[in-house]
């Protein structure tokens, strides 16, 4: 009884899709609620995958050039007033420090929302000439906004990220490593995380404080509300000039710098779970997951059964394996094994010992798979291979199938009450009616995608000529 009631304990997707959510963090043991109000734990399961996301992310952004630093986690007030726009659109959410011990600041601290103002006063003291450029910097860090309704990993208080800051000689090589670094983030989405993007420019109301252009990758999760995961933001040279960030050109001539940031945060965490989860937990993509097999041996008390279990993982240890040797029931492992998303299972006991084989079991589809002892090694490799693939298939299929199109507004209502997902849709680039749309339907504008298509020549709003076409949607 108590084995079913492990997998009974996560609500079903179809009843209560919040609900579900919460219920696979905690199982999965991802996350701890934390007493801090707003704030979570991230438990060894949580943290590993975090990890595995930093690893292969740092692996990719150092390959374009890119060193890592670490700046204050405080920011004077009178930094962050230096950029008007910055400072309006994070005024909201700053936590500030007023004392340290009993004595009072002479000038408040903010708890870093975003570093932007912290690497232009770098910048102001290092960059002199253009042999000094470019400077390519990413942080891994944490930051702090002061969120008044929050869900783990989605949106918390306190969260880890990587932002990465870029100072340029022109506005062309601004502008394509902001181009660079979304084309990377979608690269390793789809890549390790097995999630399809859509990649595009931010309306101007949806940008980032101080930027000049917004890029996006959005993914949509399996309940059809979209998910922001990765920003790449084209500063130009306003922070630059707000911060007097100047060099010396080859002409002898001072000139601003060309600034760049860009970000991912433990919500893509939020995002494998909510594309690739089901009714019984968590479904890691192969790539990003901690543990890829985990082997259960099957009455393990019997002489012989776990040392060949030992084996068997010695023999697989150019992959992530672990042997599950608790005296816990196999029926109770292999539940512990499917909420916590683990690709795949193998099990091995005394027949297949007898047999010289072992049975692979994949987390997705839950395939069994009987393999030869002799061909496990080659066999597991190319299971994993397939199972990455086909998830990434799925998810695509899935996008696919919950991107609708709307001509007219009726229409546009229609899709967004009755039919979840992307929408897509023509606008004329007025925010009026991005406004409209947002009070009438709560579909946000998610971007201006790269690959254009004409659905039609009129604005879905307000009928207006259409300038571009936008993908709409319901977001986290």
């Amino acid at each position: 009884m108590a084995e079913k009631k492990l997998v009974e304990a996560i609500t079903s997707m179809g009843e209560d899709f919040a609900q579900w959510y919460t219920d696979v963090v905690k199982k999965a043991e991802l996350i701890e609620y934390s007493s801090v109000k707003g704030c979570m734990i991230l438990r060894p399961n949580g943290y590993a995958i975090w990890e595995m996301i930093q690893k292969e992310l740092d692996r990719r952004f150092k390959e374009t050039g890119v060193e890592n630093v670490y700046m204050p986690m405080f920011i004077p007030e009178s930094l962050l007033q230096k950029e008007k726009d910055h400072v309006e659109g994070f005024a909201p959410e700053v936590a500030w420090v007023t004392h340290g011990g009993a004595t009072e600041l002479a000038e408040r601290l903010c708890v870093r929302p975003t570093s932007e103002t912290l690497f232009c006063d770098l910048y102001s003291n290092i960059v002199q000439s253009y042999r000094d450029l470019p400077k390519l910097y990413n942080q891994w860090c944490s930051v702090c906004r002061w969120e008044k309704t929050t869900r783990p990993f989605l949106r918390s208080s306190e969260f880890l990220w990587q932002e990465g800051h870029t100072a340029h000689a022109t506005a062309e090589e601004a502008e394509e490593k902001t181009i660079e670094m979304l084309n990377l983030y979608a690269k390793f989405c789809e890549e390790v995380l097995a999630i399809p993007m859509i990649k595009g420019r931010k309306t101007d109301k949806e940008k980032f404080a101080g930027a000049k252009a917004t890029y996006t990758i959005e993914a949509l999760m399996h309940d059809g509300k979209a998910l922001q995961s990765g920003t790449s933001h084209n500063f130009g040279d306003g922070f630059a000039k707000a911060f007097d960030i100047q060099y010396t050109d080859k002409d002898n001539k001072l000139k601003y710098v060309h600034q760049t940031s860009w970000g991912m945060s433990t919500r893509l965490i939020g995002a494998v779970i909510m594309v690739h989860g089901d009714d019984s937990g968590l479904v890691l993509p192969p790539m990003v997951a901690p543990v890829q097999i985990m082997i259960v041996p099957i009455m393990q008390k019997k002489e012989g059964v776990l040392e060949k279990a030992a084996e068997l993982a010695e023999t697989l240890s150019n992959y992530r394996v672990k042997v599950d040797d608790t005296d816990k029931s196999p029926g109770w492992k292999f539940a512990e094994q499917e909420v916590r998303g683990i690709p795949l299972r193998v099990e091995i006991g005394p027949k297949d010992i007898e047999a010289n084989q072992a049975v692979i079991v994949r987390r997705d589809t839950r395939e069994k798979i009987v393999v030869s002892l002799d061909e496990i090694n080659d066999k597991i490799g190319e299971v994993l291979v397939t199972m990455q693939a086909e998830m990434l298939e799925r998810a695509r299929q899935h996008r696919d199938e919950h991107t609708t199109t709307a001509a007219t507004y009726e229409e546009f209502k229609d899709a967004v009450e009755n039919k979840p997902g992307f929408i897509k849709a023509m606008w004329c680039g007025d925010e009026a009616c991005e406004l409209k749309i947002k009070e009438d339907t709560t579909a946000t504008s998610r971007c201006m995608p790269f690959v254009q298509e004409t659905l039609s020549d009129k604005c879905v709003c307000c009928g207006k000529p259409a300038k571009t076409m936008v993908y709409w949607g319901k977001a986290y």
